[in-house]
Order: structure tokens, then C-alpha cells, then sequence
């Protein structure tokens, strides 16, 4: 029997990064100190142990094959499926599609569902905070339907202004979408009181679950949300790997995004009758050792608890949040203060130089972070801030790591001359490389 008290114990992340083999690795006589967990979580031996299962015992294709290893791969494959349902708080397994990522899940309902239901001078309301994954599509729906787009600003710590939605909110929009986490700034949104104002003006709802699923308890049935979209690569799971959740009736009612096999029901010449959901959005072969491997990852992320995850993150946030400025002169932290409000996220300029640079000489001293707009161009330009640098936190991170951040930086002040920063030494000082704007 599990012991009760299991998940109220803080996490180890000492005795869990002996799970990810990537920190066996040597960097230079150093261990990697890895800050871009929002671009990509590290994968744990149960997550690479599985995709290995399936790659040399039982590879085969799914809901085609009556032999011994196409079964199993059918029985491991819907069983990932259930395992998603579960740790999000689905109703049903059936509730779950299986997509490549958060992306194609967006585009999935915006095609399926949003070309059917949004219509000439109809109102999609967005935020200024959003990824361009959960902002270009609509803009294509929208430029296809001559719909219009609005969007919820920010106030200058980076939280939604709900002042702002309640009045967008008068337009009575069909759709409202927003991220359930920014992304860039680690700002946590208020998705169930959003949600409820939202549905009282007559809109659904599509939450971009992709920085919320890893590093917090989603229950998308508490959150009464529509549509829930998530990656399993940002999730400890592989890439091209990840789901969309949404109301069965929704399912049932939008017609499928692709066409081909396995989507089908009867197919004859001159027309074809389709496969009940989640099947009639999963047309051809899926990557079933990727969907196989985000089963994994939800199991191994439940076993530790996603409370304790929250709390973890909370506490390196809180930790970052108080040291970085202490011990980087001038250094610029963007987002809220509070670190009950942003998840494991923490955005930085610094002063004169370049994110670019910043990310290039940390990368000297075995220290990976994200540099540049993080696809969030639009929220940049509010923050009148070209690039930034980002560190993100997971449950393998340590307060090591950001110790070993402020000393990274504080080093790539002294090479820059940056006022209040000790001169440089040989050891410290780089060549500039030159670098590009993209994200």
C-alpha cells in the first residue's frame, strides 16, 4: 500500500536527477546546469526505457495487426491514452487525441472546430502573452472568416488586466484562448475564473496547457474549460508527442482535420463515413512510441505529485527572485514579483548586453538557458525588449543551478565591462559571436 503522507515530503532533486542519464554527462569537467526545461524537459530512464521497449520488443502498428506484438502496441498505446486522461482529470480516455504537439492540437480545433463556427465580424479574444502557436492560427482563421482579433493586455509585472477582458468580453466573442502559463515570463493565469466569465458571455473556451501541464495539478473538468492542449516534450516525454482535450460533444460534432487511413469507418469511391473520436482526428500511423513514451512520463510525473512539483517550483522561483538581484548588479527580472504567481520561469535582461551574448558565453560554463523572444514576438514589443534571457526551472533543477546562474552572469557582466562588475580576467574574456533575432 502507498504511503499517504508521500506526496506531502518536499521533492529531492538531487535524488531525482540520478533518473535522467543526460547528467551523467561531462561538461567540461562540469555537470550541465540545465535552465531551458520551457523549450524542452530532460527525459527520465522510465520515459527512455519505454520508447526502447517498444522500438526492440513489440514494434508493430496499431488497431491493424490480430498478432502478438501488433497487440501489444495496440493495448500500449490506448493505455498511454488513458494515462493522459487520468493525470489531467479527463472524463474519459476517449476525450483524449493524440497529436504531435500543443501546435498541431491548436490548429486542430481551429480547422475542425473554428472554421465551422467562427464567421464574418465574429470576435476571437486573445492576450498579449500568448506563444505564436496559440496567435498565428487564429490570425489565419480570422483573416480566412474576416473575424476579428482582440487582446487582453498585460499590466507591467505581466499579468493578464482583467479590467481589460471584462470589457472585450461586451463584444460577446465566440472563442477566447489564452495559455493556461506564459511561457515567456512564467505568469500563472486565473483559467477557472476566466473560464466562468468567458461562458457567461456565450464564448468557448481553448487553454494552451502547454507550460501548465508540467509544472502543476491540471483537472480540466474542475477548470470547465473546452479545449485543453498540451506537449508531451515540455512534460518529461519525447517530442512529437502530445494531446488535446476536449467536451465529447465538441468531438463528436467537429469533422476530422485529416484524412487517410485509420480515421475512417467505410470508405467507397465517392464518399466515406468516419471512425468514432479520438480515432477520426489520428489519421495514418501515429509516432506510437512517442504517444507510448508520454504515457510514461505521465506515470512517472504522478508518482512524484504534481503538488510537490508546484511546491518545488514555487521555492526556485522564490530563491531565483531573491539572489539574481542581490548578486547581479542591474539585472532586469521581468514578470510578477510574487512567486505564487509565475511558475518555475524566470526572465532577465541584462544591461547593455545582448541575450544572445548572455546565453553564448553561460553555454562556456556548462549553464543552458534560452535567448532571444521565445515565440512571443508581439509580448517583446510591449516589453519594449527585442530578446531576453530565460532560465526555466523542472523537477531535476537544483538551487546549485541558480547559484551557478548568478555567477555565470555576473562573469559575462565582468567580460562586458558592465558597470559595478570586477575587470575581467584572460579566463573570462570571449569573442562576440554574431547571432540572429529568431526566437
Amino acid at each position: 500500500m502507498s504511503d499517504p503522507t508521500a506526496h506531502r515530503v518536499p521533492l529531492d532533486p538531487d535524488v531525482i536527477r540520478a533518473d535522467f542519464p543526460l547528467f551523467e554527462r561531462d561538461f567540461g569537467g562540469r555537470p550541465l546546469a540545465y535552465l531551458d526545461s520551457a523549450a524542452t524537459s530532460l527525459k527520465p530512464r522510465a520515459v527512455l526505457d519505454a520508447l526502447d521497449d517498444y522500438n526492440e520488443r513489440y514494434t508493430a502498428n496499431i488497431h491493424r495487426g490480430i498478432y502478438t506484438t501488433a497487440e501489444e502496441a495496440t493495448a500500449a498505446y490506448e493505455a498511454a491514452r488513458a494515462s493522459v486522461a487520468t493525470f489531467i482529470g479527463a472524463g474519459s480516455p476517449s476525450e483524449i487525441v493524440f497529436v504531435r504537439n500543443a501546435t498541431e492540437a491548436i490548429n486542430l480545433v481551429a480547422h475542425s472546430w473554428g472554421r465551422r463556427h467562427i464567421h464574418q465580424a465574429d470576435t476571437i479574444v486573445l492576450t498579449e502573452l500568448e506563444h505564436h502557436s496559440n496567435l498565428v492560427p487564429w490570425q489565419l482563421l480570422a483573416q480566412e472568416k474576416d473575424a476579428d482579433l482582440e487582446f487582453v493586455a498585460i499590466d507591467d509585472q505581466g499579468r493578464l488586466d482583467q479590467q481589460s477582458f471584462e470589457v472585450l468580453l461586451r463584444t460577446r466573442p465566440r472563442l477566447v484562448a489564452f495559455n493556461h502559463v506564459s511561457n515567456a515570463l512564467g505568469t500563472i493565469n486565473p483559467v477557472r475564473e476566466m473560464t466562468r466569465m468567458a461562458h457567461e458571455a456565450g464564448a468557448l473556451v481553448l487553454v494552451d496547457g502547454a507550460q501548465g501541464v508540467p509544472h502543476g495539478p491540471v483537472d480540466v473538468q474542475a477548470l470547465d474549460v473546452d479545449f485543453y492542449v498540451f506537449s508531451g516534450h515540455k512534460t518529461l516525454g519525447p517530442t512529437g508527442s502530445g494531446a488535446l482535450w476536449a467536451r465529447r460533444e465538441l468531438l463528436d460534432a467537429m469533422p476530422p482535420f485529416m484524412g487517410g487511413g485509420e480515421m475512417i469507418r467505410e470508405v467507397h469511391l465517392r464518399h466515406t463515413t468516419f471512425n468514432d473520436v479520438p480515432w477520426k482526428f489520428e489519421a495514418g500511423t501515429p509516432d506510437i512510441a512517442a504517444a507510448i513514451g508520454l504515457g510514461a512520463a505521465m506515470g512517472y510525473l504522478g508518482a512524484l505529485g504534481m503538488d510537490r512539483v508546484r511546491a518545488h517550483e514555487q521555492e526556485l522561483a522564490a530563491y531565483a527572485l531573491e539572489l539574481l538581484p542581490r548578486e547581479v548588479p542591474g539585472i532586469r527580472i521581468l514578470g510578477p514579483r510574487d512567486p505564487a504567481e509565475r511558475a518555475g520561469i524566470v526572465t532577465f535582461t541584462l544591461p547593455g548586453i545582448h541575450a544572445h551574448d548572455v546565453a553564448t558565453l553561460l553555454d562556456r560554463e556548462a549553464i543552458a538557458i534560452r535567448a532571444g523572444h521565445h515565440c512571443t514576438q508581439p509580448l517583446h514589443e510591449r516589453l519594449g525588449e527585442s530578446a531576453t534571457g530565460r532560465a526555466s526551472f523542472n523537477v531535476y533543477t537544483t538551487t546549485d543551478d541558480i547559484d551557478r546562474l548568478a555567477a555565470g552572469l555576473r562573469s559575462v557582466q565582468r567580460v562586458f565591462g558592465a558597470p559595478d562588475a570586477p575587470a575581467a580576467t584572460d579566463g573570462d574574456r570571449a569573442v562576440r559571436y554574431p547571432v540572429g533575432s529568431h526566437g
